[in-house]
């Protein structure tokens, strides 16, 4: 059996900011490198066998914190990247419903069916992202992959065999922790966006 621990990155200096980041290599805000700290912590009893990160700075500095307790260097995986944006990368909301109203209502109605101007559809990403959880659930002991949003939905609807039509049914905050086990072709989730370890930082601490 193995336990697959899908990841999200921590706040970014952007979270805020309603934009479409995709693969822009932004870095952690103050209180995101306190919410990978817990994470971190929180990790660190779990007994993990191997760390797998997106390539973009957001997610290896989350990876490093989680490895620093646990005494693993994280592995870079190019499959792991956010979703290609394309012509809306770092285009806000407001920009995106005004430049593309028909292509946003479509991808905030049926995500399946559309491809980002310039970039990736949910299926390309569902490609990539099937071949990393193929090696993972292959593999042995308690596998960590951290990654974004869209990744980790994608992730999702893959092991729950669901199609990327529910892809805006899955929440994924960030910093949150989501567990499958897998076992033979059985995978199992057993907690889902656990953002527990980051409560007391809403009281300051």
């Amino acid at each position: 059996m193995v336990r697959l621990l899908l990841v999200r990155h921590g706040e970014t200096v952007m979270s805020a900011d309603n934009v479409y980041r995709g693969r822009s290599d932004v870095p952690l805000s103050p209180l995101g490198w306190r919410q990978v700290e817990r994470l971190g912590r929180r990790l660190s009893n779990e007994d993990l066998t191997a760390i797998y990160s997106s390539p973009l700075v957001r997610a290896r500095d989350t990876a490093d914190a989680i490895g620093r307790l646990s005494g693993l260097d994280p592995v870079i995986d190019e499959e792991l990247n956010d979703l290609d944006c394309g012509e809306w990368e770092g285009l806000s909301d407001d920009e995106v419903r005004a430049q593309y109203p028909e292509v946003r209502h479509a991808w905030l109605s049926s995500p399946h069916l559309v491809r980002l101007p310039g970039g990736e559809s949910l299926d390309d990403v569902s490609a990539r992202v099937g071949r990393v959880l193929e090696r993972a659930c292959n593999g042995k002991g308690t596998i960590v992959l951290v990654s974004h949003r869209v990744i980790i939905k994608s992730a999702v609807c893959l092991l729950l065999g669901l199609d990327n039509s529910h892809f805006w049914d899955i929440a994924v905050d960030v910093a949150g922790l989501t567990e499958f086990r897998c076992s033979g072709r059985r995978r199992v989730l057993v907690r889902h966006n656990d953002t527990g370890h980051l409560h007391t930082l809403a009281d300051g601490e």
